[in-house]
C-alpha cells in the first residue's frame, strides 16, 4: 500500500513514529509537506502536484495539519477526497474541530456537557458577560495552540482588561468558566476508530493552570470511568473524526468536554501510556483500503 503522510517536518516524533509503523508493516510511505502541494482543479480533474510532480498511486492519506495553515491543509485534503482517496481526517471534521467556538457549539448542541463559555464582539457589555461566569475566569484566544494565548483573570479589571487588548487588536478571544476543581489537570483521551487507544492525565506545572505539556505539565496513565469514556467517544463521533485526541476536565457536575483535537499529537501518549497508537492508526487504513 502506499501511504503518504501530510507533514511540515519529516523529523517530528509524530511524522517519525507513523512512519515507522508503516514501514513495519511492509507499506511504502512518503512525507509531504502539504504547504508544498499544489491544487490544480479541472472538471472531473481534480489534480496535487508536489514539487512540479503529479502525486499519482497513493492509497491513503495521513494528515497531519498545523493549527497556522488550517485552511489549506484542509483544502489539499478535500483535494485527495475529491479523488476518493481515502484520509484518516476528513476536511470538514478538521476545520469543525480546529475552529474551539464551533467545536464547543456542534458538542453543547448534541448535549456534551462542555465547560460554559461565551463569545461577543459587543465590546459594551464585556463587564456584564464576565460576571454571567464569576471570577476568576479563563480568557482564551480561538486560534490559539498549545496553551498559548489561554490567560487566567483572577480579579475583574483583569479579564476586563485581557478582553479589551484581545478585542482592540482584533484577535478573537472568548470567555471560559474555570474549573477549580480540576486542580489543574485534564485527562486527554486518544481515540482512534472508536476505540480508546490510550489515556493520560496531564498535570500543570506548580503556579500554572495549563495542563499542556508543552508548557511543562506532567503527565500520568489514569483510569477513566465509563461516562468519560462515553462522551469521549460520542465528542469524536460528533465531530466526524477518525482519530481524535479528546481532553476532559473532572468537574463537580460530571466530565467536561475542554477541547478535541483533530490531529493530536503522538509523541505525549505513546512515551506516557507505552501504546503503539501510530501502529493503530495503520491499522484503521489496512481497515478502510483495499489494494
Amino acid at each position: 500500500m502506499n501511504i503518504a503522510i501530510l507533514s511540515r517536518n519529516p523529523a517530528l516524533y509524530s511524522t517519525q513514529s507513523l512512519v515507522k509503523a508503516a514501514r513495519k508493516r511492509h507499506h511504502y510511505v512518503r512525507v509531504l509537506d502539504y504547504i508544498n502541494c499544489d491544487i490544480v482543479i479541472e472538471k472531473n480533474d481534480l489534480q496535487i502536484y508536489y514539487h512540479n510532480q503529479k502525486i499519482e498511486n497513493i492509497d491513503a492519506i495521513v494528515p497531519r495539519i498545523g493549527a497556522s495553515v488550517t485552511r489549506y491543509g484542509a483544502a489539499v485534503i478535500k483535494q485527495f477526497e475529491g479523488k476518493k482517496i481515502f484520509s484518516t481526517l476528513a476536511s470538514d471534521a478538521l476545520l469543525n474541530a480546529r475552529d474551539k467556538l464551533f467545536c464547543l457549539q456542534i458538542l453543547a448542541a448534541a448535549g456534551i456537557d462542555v465547560p460554559k463559555s461565551i463569545m461577543s464582539n459587543n465590546y459594551l457589555v464585556f463587564s456584564d458577560l464576565i460576571d454571567m461566569l464569576g471570577i476568576p475566569v479563563i480568557v482564551k484566544l480561538l486560534n490559539g495552540t498549545h496553551g498559548l494565548g489561554v490567560m487566567l483573570a483572577e480579579k475583574k479589571i483583569m479579564a476586563e482588561s485581557i478582553f479589551e487588548t484581545f478585542f482592540k487588536t482584533k484577535q478573537k478571544a472568548m470567555l471560559q468558566e474555570y474549573i477549580a476543581e480540576a486542580k489543574g489537570a485534564d485527562i486527554r483521551i486518544f481515540i482512534v476508530d472508536n476505540e480508546v487507544v490510550g489515556v493520560m492525565q496531564r498535570q500543570a506545572k506548580e503556579g500554572d493552570f495549563r495542563s499542556n505539556l508543552h508548557r511543562g505539565a506532567s503527565s500520568s496513565v489514569v483510569p477513566i470511568s465509563d461516562e468519560e469514556k462515553y462522551v469521549a467517544l460520542k465528542s469524536a463521533e460528533v465531530l466526524g473524526l477518525k482519530i481524535a485526541g479528546v481532553d476532559l476536565l473532572r468537574s463537580a457536575r460530571g466530565p467536561l468536554i475542554l477541547e478535541v483535537n483533530a490531529s493530536p499529537g503522538l509523541e505525549g501518549i505513546e512515551t506516557t501510556t507505552g501504546n503503539d497508537i501510530a501502529g493503530k492508526i495503520i491499522d484503521l487504513i489496512e481497515r478502510n483500503v483495499v489494494v
